[in-house]
């Protein structure tokens, strides 16, 4: 199925920029928490927007497109192998690597304690921390969207070659099956299967529900949410669904500490509800 240019180009800055944007969001609202009321307000209307735009930007129905009869490239031992690269791709702890090359430390040792991409922004920068991002998101992307757009692999034969390098990068065997918590190889995913759509709301989502709460992992798992709402808007069949529930059980398995935290309102939120009443 041939794809316009504009249409590439619409994919590359949201799948790669909004990965990026969510984890700085990360990063920085750590430190600062987003004081800046205006700041808040802009971002929730901007994601607003963006939302309801979503729909209108998905070139075509990649959900109807992958739920075709299976090709050949659906056979039992093909799946069986690009589940298995996938794996292998989601487990190489690239953050950790990165970490001792080039800082000659382990990013575990920041932050949360997670080698992933986050803490390597915490442990040396922008430079190597946007590289451990692009580096996590593309265990995903690469895997599933060879998969998928290139050797045809469709329906539910999609649903391990997906969710392999998620369950790679988040029991990594590199790292005695500790791994990261697969936000950002969960971008990755989404990317083969629908290129930005799923990729733009989730990102957008995240960043909306940071700047007016201050729970980091409620606002992966909300994001996550409105996705699965976008997904029934859209009729999406039922591996497609089942893949996001795989998705959720692994990101709510490994932000399992940080969701018992409760879920508290930014200071400009609460001002803002100070003032109307």
């Amino acid at each position: 199925m041939r794809r316009d240019p504009v249409h590439y180009g619409f994919v590359v800055a949201t799948s790669v920029a909004l990965p990026a944007a969510a984890t700085t969001k990360v990063v920085t609202t750590s430190r600062r928490r987003l004081r800046s009321g205006p700041l808040g307000v802009l971002v929730c209307a901007l994601t607003l927007a963006a939302l309801l735009a979503t729909p209108a930007l998905a070139h075509h129905s990649y959900f109807e497109e992958s739920s075709t009869a299976s090709s050949p490239s659906s056979s039992p031992l093909a799946v069986l192998l690009w589940t298995a690269l996938g794996f292998l791709l989601g487990a190489m702890p690239f953050s950790f690597w990165l970490g001792r090359l080039f800082l000659r430390t382990d990013v575990r040792r920041y932050g949360d304690g997670n080698p992933g991409a986050t803490n390597a922004w915490r442990a040396g920068g922008w430079r190597v921390g946007l590289a451990a991002l692009l580096l996590d998101y593309l265990k995903g992307v690469v895997p599933v969207g060879l998969a998928h757009f290139v050797f045809q692999v469709s329906g539910w034969a999609l649903v391990p070659v997906a969710l392999a390098p998620v369950l790679g990068h988040a029991f990594s065997p590199f790292l005695r099956f500790h791994g990261g918590k697969a936000v950002a190889a969960t971008f990755g995913i989404w990317t083969g299967l629908t290129l930005g759509e799923i990729p733009t709301l989730l990102g957008l989502s995240l960043v909306s529900f940071l700047a007016v709460q201050t729970a980091d992992a409620w606002s992966v798992i909300l994001g996550m949410v409105v996705a699965l709402i976008h997904l029934l808007s859209r009729r999406a069949p039922p591996f497609i669904l089942a893949l996001w529930a795989g998705n959720v059980l692994v990101l709510v398995w490994k932000h399992r500490h940080s969701l018992r935290e409760p879920v508290r309102p930014r200071a400009w939120i609460l001002k803002l509800v100070g003032r109307t009443r």
